[in-house]
C-alpha cells in the first residue's frame, strides 16, 4: 500500500493541473499568470497544465479579492475539486483584499472563504514569483529534503563553535 501512495504522490508532483479563477481583480495578475504559461517562462516544464474545469484540477490559482457576488461561486468551485487540493493566492488582492479591501462589496482575501496553501505577494505578481511559489508547493509535497536534515543538525551545535 505504501508503494501505491508513493506512485500517486509522484504523479501528483510531476503533473499538477491548475485552474485559474479571477474573483474580481484588475486583470494585471491574470495577465502575469497567462504569461507564465507562455514559452518565455514555460511553466509547463514542471508538468503544469491549465485546465478548464475544477473536477480535473489539483491546484486553484486565485487572483483578486473576494467580493460578495463571487463568494459562493468560489466556495462551489473549491468543493468540486478532488482531494487533495491546493489553493494559491496570487497577488496582494487575493492575499488581503489589496487596494480593493475598503470597498463596500469586498469581503477580503481568498482565505476568508477557503483555506490557502501558498500566498504569492505582488501587485502585479511577476511570472518568476509565480513559478517559485508553485515549485515550493510541489517541493513541500515531496517531504523534507536531505538539506533540511543537515541544517537541523547544525542548529544543535553549541553557539560559537563552527
Amino acid at each position: 500500500m505504501a508503494i501505491i501512495k508513493k506512485i500517486i504522490n509522484w504523479g501528483r508532483i510531476k503533473s499538477p493541473w491548475v485552474l485559474h479563477f479571477n474573483t474580481g481583480a484588475c486583470n494585471a495578475c491574470d495577465i502575469e499568470i497567462i504569461a507564465s504559461l507562455t514559452p518565455r517562462y514555460d511553466l509547463e516544464r514542471f508538468g503544469v497544465l491549465l485546465k478548464g474545469t475544477p473536477r480535473h484540477a489539483d491546484i486553484l490559482l486565485c487572483s483578486g479579492p473576494v467580493t460578495k457576488q463571487v463568494e459562493c461561486r468560489l466556495l462551489r468551485i473549491y468543493e468540486q475539486m478532488a482531494e487533495p487540493k491546493f489553493v494559491i493566492a496570487v497577488g496582494s488582492c487575493a492575499s488581503s483584499g489589496g487596494v480593493f479591501g475598503c470597498c463596500y462589496n469586498v469581503e477580503g482575501g481568498i482565505d476568508t472563504v477557503i483555506p490557502v496553501s501558498i500566498y504569492i505577494p505582488g501587485c502585479p505578481v511577476n511570472p518568476q514569483a509565480l513559478i517559485d511559489g508553485l515549485v515550493k508547493l510541489l517541493a513541500s509535497l515531496e517531504g523534507p529534503s536531505p538539506c533540511m536534515k543537515d541544517s537541523k543538525a547544525r542548529d544543535d551545535l553549541p553557539i560559537g563553535k563552527p
